[in-house]
Order: C-alpha cells, then structure tokens, then sequence
C-alpha cells in the first residue's frame, strides 16, 4: 500500500501558521478526505478542518490542494505521486479559524441577502416518467455553497464588500426564476459598486466549481440583463 506525504497548514490565528508534514498509507483508491480523516484519528487530533458529505453535495470539505482550490472528498489520491508532497491548505478570502478551517459565515449572509432559494424546477424529470414508487422528483440548485470560487477570484483580495461569484450567480438564477424574489431589490444589489461591474472576468470561478454552476458564465448573462434594463428604461424614457 503507498504512503503519501501530506503538508497541511497548521496554526491558529494570532501565531504564524506553518505547513506540518505527515505520512499516511492508504490506497490509491482513497480520496484526499480519508487521508485529512485518518491523520486526524490516528495521529492529530487537533487538526482543524471541515467535513460532512463524502460526496460533494454539501461543500463542507473546500480546501486548496498544491495551490488549487478542490473538494476533497472528490479528489483523488491516485491523481499525486507518493513521493511527492500533497499540500493541503485553508481557502483564501475567508477568515481563518485554524488549521484548515475557515469561517465561511459572511459567505453564507450575502446568500441570505440574496433570498437564495435552494429548490428550483425540475425540469430535468418534466418529461419523463417517474421511476415506479415515486410519486414527485424535487430538484436543487446547483451551486452547493461550498466557496471555492470565493476562494479562487482575484477581486476577492482587492475588495472584500464584492458581492463574489457565488451571490452574483444566485441573483442571476433569481432573476431566471424569481419563486417570489423582490426582482428590482436584486437589480440594484447586482448594479452596486460592489457587484457585478466589478468582476475582472478572470474565469477562476468556473474553473473550480465542483458543481457546474459556471459562475462566469452567469456574471456575463446577469452584466447583459442590467444593461438590457438600462436600455430599455432609457428609450421608456426612465419609467
């Protein structure tokens, strides 16, 4: 069985954090979380990080591996060298708890701002029949809230009022279907100084999305709604 080499960032706020070398064997079949989890029960139990799902539907598990920003619960052992160190630290642009560990609660308030409704129609299933049993499919959102986006964008850095990538995408889905949502309140929060004018367009969003949500893709749909807005209240002549 190979053994695998894992630096992962240690430390508390108010100390210098540090990178903590720990071997672990575990097959090539395992992912990144059962290494963090075996660390954690056989050799550190002050480790520091977050966990629930297993399977990348919750998002609790963000973390940057050798500089990326990756779900650990998806990636796979197989995809590093054993002789080669896997570096494990805390997403950026987050306040740090410790360890691995981020305090993703301001995330969380520009969601809860937004009115984000995590059930949208199933039109996936509308056409099809129901397996036998089941008598309604509910679908949810796609983006699982996991802030790896928030953690790859450069205009986090820069201003830390952005609305980021995550609430930019869930005002455009809002818009999309609004399910009760105040349209002219998230208009005027995706028009903000604050919003959607200030993405820089780096793509980093939707390059590490676990989800598929392609936030950048939506900035740009949301960017062309508010100029369509614009136009269209000009020639109305403001009404």
């Amino acid at each position: 069985m190979p053994t695998w080499q894992l630096r992962l960032l240690r430390g508390r706020p108010g100390n210098p954090p540090r990178l903590q070398t720990y071997q672990v064997e575990l097959p090539a079949e395992a992912y990144l979380i059962d290494a963090v989890e075996k660390i954690w029960a056989e050799q550190d139990r002050d480790l520091l990080f977050r966990h629930a799902c297993h399977h990348a539907s919750c998002g609790a598990c963000g973390v940057r591996v050798n500089g990326r920003e990756r779900l650990m619960c998806i990636t796979p052992l197989r995809e590093f060298a054993p002789d080669r160190p896997i570096v494990v630290e805390p997403l950026r642009h987050f306040p740090w708890l410790g360890d691995l560990l981020v305090d993703v609660s301001p995330m969380m308030r520009r969601m809860s701002a937004v009115g984000f409704a995590v059930i949208r129609r199933d039109e996936l299933t509308a056409d099809r029949p129901l397996p036998e049993g089941v008598e309604k499919a509910t679908r949810f959102e796609d983006c699982i809230e996991c802030g790896l986006c928030l953690s790859a964008c450069p205009v986090m850095a820069a201003d830390e009022a952005y609305l980021g990538p995550a609430t930019l995408s869930a005002i455009e889905r809002m818009l999309a279907e609004p399910r009760g949502a105040d349209r002219g309140r998230l208009l005027a929060l995706a028009d903000d100084p604050h919003g959607v004018w200030r993405c820089h367009s780096a793509m980093e969003c939707t390059a590490v999305c676990p989800s598929n949500v392609d936030p950048a893709a939506a900035i740009g749909r949301l960017r062309r709604y508010l100029l369509a807005e614009k136009l269209r209240r000009w020639l109305g002549g403001g009404r």
